[in-house]
């Protein structure tokens, strides 16, 4: 993919109005798929998001097997034999965690050998908890760097009964074992190691997907799930808005003193992220400290409005948010302070804003080094609406999440230069 070097966003000088769609939910969009994929039959998933993450978890069903169709912008048509198949290569994600997270656990469905891999940023996240809890069920897998690439040799069948698993670094490694448990050959209860859990709403999601496409998966405990070996059906779904995008929405409009209609209620999301709303909408009045540790994927957003907050912001709960595409508490950091000196500082795994609403209006030349991260180019892009000169680097790596970022911002009235 061809990638601009450099974006320069206009402040606007006016209030930002008019209807914006955020595209449809990441999340479920990679849940739904690979559920799909492991069905038997043909499912239709309406709303769906089309981006760089989705395209590698549909590329990776097909090249195991799995028919899938796209007959428009919005809807994956997925037809599978309950089975998935071994591919003929190692399976490639790029920087898709919800992709190489779920993958990995469902190649132990595979009659075979199945090799998870992604790109420079993906090797260097973590995966070593979820292949340990995988090896608790007899099931061969390895990762030598404790990140991927990971080999996967899958039989279809466990072990054990019982996994214990720490889910403090992501949430999606409990969701991976949950998804990939009812396709095994016995009811399997899945443990948390604590009560310590990032984004725990994310878990929900998964459930509700599940229970969608035929699997009966129960919640025993605070911290335990019980699924049985149900397999899945194929079902027609339907996927709700992002809500990680539709909180650069929520942003902008405060930012702008602007009125955008996303389309869906403000409380039509089921996502973790969606709480993120209430907390927007008191700017320029936030919290003196914000707990992202239960809507990790808008602290970015929040973060970047924080620095024209009245009072300075401490964000806590986010030590995760050092494993993501990128390490977003420094990134965020760095970014912040290239605006000006001193706007941010680490303490620990903390961030803190030191805000300053006369930062709007200003002129302060910066270019903003994304590491290829979708959710800071994003976030920061908010700051531009405000301050003259803020200049997005790779901004095409919103293609990960939301492609139509640029655009859908232009539609309210936003303004650029380009500089490839």
């Amino acid at each position: 993919m061809t990638r601009k070097a450099k974006l320069t966003i206009i402040p606007p000088g006016k209030p930002l109005s008019g209807r914006a769609m955020p595209p449809g939910s990441k999340s479920i969009t990679n849940r739904a798929l690979l559920l799909a994929g492991l069905a038997k039959g043909t499912s239709r998933l309406t709303g769906a998001l089309k981006s760089d993450d989705t395209r590698y978890m549909a590329d990776a069903l097909r090249a195991m097997g799995v028919a899938i169709d796209e007959p428009d912008d919005t809807t994956f048509v997925v037809t599978g034999s309950g089975r998935l198949m071994p591919p003929k290569a190692p399976l490639f994600l790029g920087n898709a965690g919800t992709a190489t997270r779920f993958l990995t656990a469902a190649a132990a469905l595979v009659d075979g050998t199945v090799i998870v891999d992604g790109d420079e940023h993906m090797r260097k996240r973590p995966i070593g908890p979820l292949v340990e809890a995988m090896r608790t069920l007899g099931i061969d897998v390895s990762a030598e760097t404790g990140c991927p690439p990971v080999t996967v040799r899958g039989t279809g069948r466990f072990e054990a009964d019982r996994i214990l698993i720490d889910g403090g670094l992501s949430s999606q490694y409990v969701s991976a074992l949950l998804m990939m448990a009812a396709g095994g050959d016995r009811p399997v209860d899945i443990e948390l190691v604590g009560e310590d859990i990032g984004a725990l709403g994310y878990i929900d999601l998964t459930t509700a997907a599940m229970k969608a496409f035929g699997a009966r998966v129960e919640k025993t405990s605070a911290v335990t799930w019980r699924v049985e070996p149900t397999g899945y059906r194929a079902a027609d779904f339907v996927i709700e808005p992002d809500a990680s995008a539709a909180t650069y929405l929520w942003a902008a409009e405060v930012l702008s003193d602007g009125r955008i209609d996303l389309g869906v209620p403000n409380d039509g999301f089921t996502q973790p992220d969606a709480k993120a709303y209430d907390m927007i909408a008191k700017f320029p009045h936030l919290p003196a400290e914000i707990d992202g540790s239960q809507m990790q994927d808008a602290v970015p957003t929040i973060a970047v409005l924080a620095a024209f907050n009245e009072t300075p912001v401490r964000f806590v709960g986010i030590a995760n948010l050092r494993v993501k595409e990128c390490d977003r508490i420094r990134a965020l950091s760095t970014g912040l302070n290239n605006i000006r000196e001193g706007l941010a500082v680490e303490e620990g795994d903390d961030l803190i804003v030191h805000s300053d609403p006369d930062l709007a209006g200003q002129t302060l030349p910066a270019e903003i080094d994304t590491f290829a991260d979708h959710r800071i180019a994003m976030s920061f892009a908010l700051a531009g609406l405000k301050i003259e000169g803020i200049t997005i680097l790779d901004p095409d790596c919103v293609g990960k999440t939301f492609p139509a970022y640029w655009r859908t911002l232009a539609a309210l009235g936003v303004t650029y230069r380009d500089k490839d």
